[in-house]
């Protein structure tokens, strides 16, 4: 079964004629203009930027100081006031920390959960976008339908009233004529309001302002079906490697059990490097806090060392924080499973109901023209007087009803086949960044 095509970008204004899109232009400028999809793409750059965050720990710290000043009184025999300045620097680095490892990974995970963020966010919103031009098609057809239909009914209703005239027939016969036309009416009204409404919603997923005098794009084309014929154990493997869903479930795994091992870091040691150096132009400077002057500065000098840190008692903050973690993990995982689970009983339905809607199509297909010929003939028998109205009104309701159910079938089946196109992740070929192992 082919995928979803898209086609380069193709853009309408809104003017006061209203210009007709297709499904490839609507899908195009729903990945373009969508507002959902554009705030998924910045959310992407703000997990970039939590990445270095989290990376940070690694790297080592390097801090400057320039301490200046003048010193005076009496010490050691010391009474003169001297001005002093020099550059003092730390220097910091890791040696040992738990939580590095899974810090490192966790960065690279939650990019790979924006990116699949935007892929769900993406799926959804095509989605919504091509149910939305269904809608419109059908709802149009419908009204065209029951527009037509209306001229038939009004034909009669105007030759019942000159039977009427003529004294051929009797008021009764001119009466149901005029409201059999008029019962139209409310339907016609129904389909033309749920048209409206779907172009407001192809207008809100193509990310289209709705111009003042509510010109709205009208959708090209008619619904179509055909023949369906799938590998339902293919589809299925195939539905769960690709479906962006799952592999954001699957992700979301992996970063639950990363912070859970940075918060289980808090039980190993820290130990980190030191280095400070003190640069020195002058000597005889006091030391902050000395009391003798063999402790003051003689010139420049370099300290290095190791700073070792270890969570003796706990009391509960690290062993608290890592069962909370790990009931999210576990959540996150039951989640992913059912996921997994689902997409075979989801497909084999919707296999199982575009295959009903098939053999419903080919039903009414071979009642429609045995409808058209009766409701033909009974119009030409109520204009000589040989049947009723009643005959006239049951038949034109049967046509009625092939017709609009044939309409109704292919709309369903566009429907279907639309949900099955997501359930089985067709919607969007992912990046190679978004199938990367991270290790």
């Amino acid at each position: 079964m082919n995928s979803i095509r898209f086609v380069a970008a193709i853009t309408f204004s809104i003017a006061g004629v209203a210009p007709a899109v297709t499904l490839d232009a609507v899908l195009d400028a729903t990945l373009e203009k969508n507002p959902a999809i554009q705030q998924a793409k910045l959310n992407l750059e703000q997990a970039a930027g939590h990445r270095l965050v989290l990376r940070s720990i690694t790297w080592p710290n390097i801090r400057v100081g320039v301490p200046a000043g003048i010193q005076g009184g009496h010490q050691s025999g010391s009474s003169s006031i001297k001005a002093f300045i020099f550059a003092r620097g730390f220097f910091t680095q890791p040696l040992f920390n738990a939580a590095i490892p899974p810090s490192r990974r966790l960065g690279d995970v939650d990019l790979l959960i924006a990116e699949q963020q935007l892929n769900v966010t993406i799926v959804e919103q095509l989605h919504a976008a091509r149910l939305a031009f269904y809608s419109a098609l059908y709802n149009r057809g419908l009204e065209s339908i029951d527009r037509e239909e209306q001229q038939r009914v009004e034909q009669n209703a105007a030759s019942q009233k000159e039977r009427y005239e003529a004294g051929l027939t009797d008021r009764s016969a001119f009466t149901s004529a005029t409201v059999q036309a008029r019962e139209l009416d409310s339907q016609i009204e129904s389909a033309r309001r749920a048209y409206a409404d779907a172009q407001v919603q192809l207008a809100a997923a193509t990310g289209e302002q709705i111009p003042a005098d509510g010109t709205m794009p009208e959708p090209e084309g008619e619904l179509q079906s055909g023949p369906f014929d799938v590998d339902l154990a293919k589809e299925t493997t195939e539905a769960v490697e690709r479906r962006a869903d799952i592999r954001l479930a699957r992700l979301m795994v992996r970063s639950a059990n990363d912070q859970q091992r940075i918060i289980e870091a808090g039980y190993y040691p820290l130990v980190t490097g030191t280095l400070q150096a003190d640069f020195i132009p002058t000597t005889g400077i006091h030391r902050e806090g000395s009391t003798r002057q063999t402790d003051d500065f003689t010139g420049s000098e370099l300290r290095e060392g190791a700073v070792y840190t270890w969570r003796v008692i706990d009391n509960g903050k690290v062993t608290g924080a890592v069962l909370k973690q790990r009931g999210v993990r576990e959540i996150n995982e039951a989640t992913c499973r059912r996921l997994e689970a689902n997409v075979g009983a989801d497909l084999l339905q919707i296999r199982n109901n575009l295959e009903a809607i098939k053999g419903r199509q080919k039903s009414l297909s071979g009642g429609l023209t045995m409808a058209q010929e009766n409701s033909d003939s009974i119009q030409q028998n109520l204009a000589q007087g040989i049947v009723s109205e009643l005959d006239y009104r049951l038949a034109q309701n049967a046509f009625l009803d092939v017709k609009s159910g044939l309409l109704a079938a292919a709309f369903q089946y566009n429907m279907a086949l639309a949900e099955w196109d997501r359930a089985t992740g067709r919607y969007f070929q992912f990046s190679e960044d978004s199938t990367r192992n991270v290790r």
